[in-house]
């Protein structure tokens, strides 16, 4: 009798079982709604609200195609910085980057005295990454997060990014329909990721929100903030174009070597222009663009900052060269940076 009877229960569970995994099969959001209960529970035992999670995870069904698109088919990195540069720091941006220390100089002088940091630096970073707010993404923040931190391949990554935006959103500084941002939930202005906000952001204009999606006094800030916690250092410009010897020992190429400008002077590195090096003697190490072919950059902290902002080489070099070309010789050399 006990042998039929557990023969009874395999059989039944063998038809649910068959018929449980028929039904994920055809509604493939099954399992995420299923994972989004589970995210539940960890968003409120972090403190954000039962209303804000019932609010950014109600019309959520299914992880959105076109972010784990992007996700796997993130195209490999072929441009030349020389190409990368040229294509960001075009006549037109530069115009724009001018204008915009015009249009907003009394913002710029505020942030720049607080923080610490050149108002060509902040106003070049803006430029590259979103030319000025012209560009932020468009992808809702929470839906995206959701599926990145859902698919596995960086999920306690994305999944930390996603409680971050959550609690953005519980604390009011921005509603869940204007949250928008990149594929991979960079938001605002100077697209920072939910971690970034929660760490560096900062509410400028004092009107209780940060809000780095459209008050340009808090992207200012918050860009500025950013660059000062991870040590810039307002004496020091970022780097300059160089030309070596044509028998340059090649090992000392890299950003783990750093001399004073004094010796790499004394090795016959030289200015693009053939000109000598600043008199300062700050430490900086020698780059190399293009597999040590050239074109070389002798870069200093702040360009080590750049690349804490943004891990490409490329991205620091245009931010850097953006900079250089927005304002004048004379406006530069008002910065007292011995570096120039």
């Amino acid at each position: 009798m006990m042998r039929y009877l557990s023969s009874s229960i395999l059989i039944i569970v063998s038809v649910y079982w068959f018929f449980a995994t028929s039904a994920l099969a055809m509604d493939p959001g099954s399992d995420f709604r299923e994972w989004l209960k589970n995210l539940q529970i960890e968003a409120i035992s972090a403190g954000v609200s039962q209303e804000t999670l019932e609010a950014a995870l109600a019309d959520l069904r299914e992880p959105l195609p076109r972010v784990i698109e992007l996700d796997r088919k993130q195209p490999e990195f072929t441009q030349t910085i020389e190409d990368y540069v040229a294509a960001r720091v075009s006549e037109k941006r530069i115009a724009d980057g001018r204008r915009m220390l015009s249009r907003y100089p009394t913002w710029l002088g505020r942030v720049e005295k607080k923080y610490g940091v050149q108002r060509r630096f902040i106003v070049a970073l803006w430029g590259i990454e979103t030319n000025f707010g012209k560009h932020t993404g468009s992808f809702p923040v929470i839906h995206s997060l959701a599926t990145l931190a859902h698919d596995g391949r960086r999920s306690t990554y994305f999944r930390k990014e996603l409680i971050d935006a959550l609690h953005i959103l519980d604390a009011g500084h921005i509603r869940l329909k204007r949250m928008k941002g990149s594929w991979a939930g960079a938001m605002g202005q100077c697209q920072f990721m939910p971690s970034s906000f929660r760490s560096y952001a900062t509410d400028a204009d004092g009107d209780g929100r940060i809000d780095i999606w459209s008050s340009i006094p808090d992207v200012l800030a918050s860009a500025a903030n950013y660059l000062k916690e991870f040590g810039w250092e307002y004496d020091q410009t970022w780097g300059h174009q160089v030309v070596v010897p044509e028998n340059f020992d090649r090992t000392l190429v890299g950003l783990n070597t750093r001399l004073p400008l004094s010796r790499w002077q004394a090795l016959g590195v030289r200015r693009s222009d053939g000109k000598a090096l600043p008199r300062s003697d700050f430490d900086a190490s020698l780059i190399s663009a293009n597999d040590f072919g050239g074109p070389f950059y002798l870069v200093y902290n702040n360009f080590k900052v750049l690349l804490d902002w943004n891990r490409s080489k490329a991205f620091a070099v245009a931010v850097g060269a953006l900079s250089d070309r927005i304002i004048t010789k004379s406006e530069m050399s008002l910065e007292s940076t011995p570096g120039n």
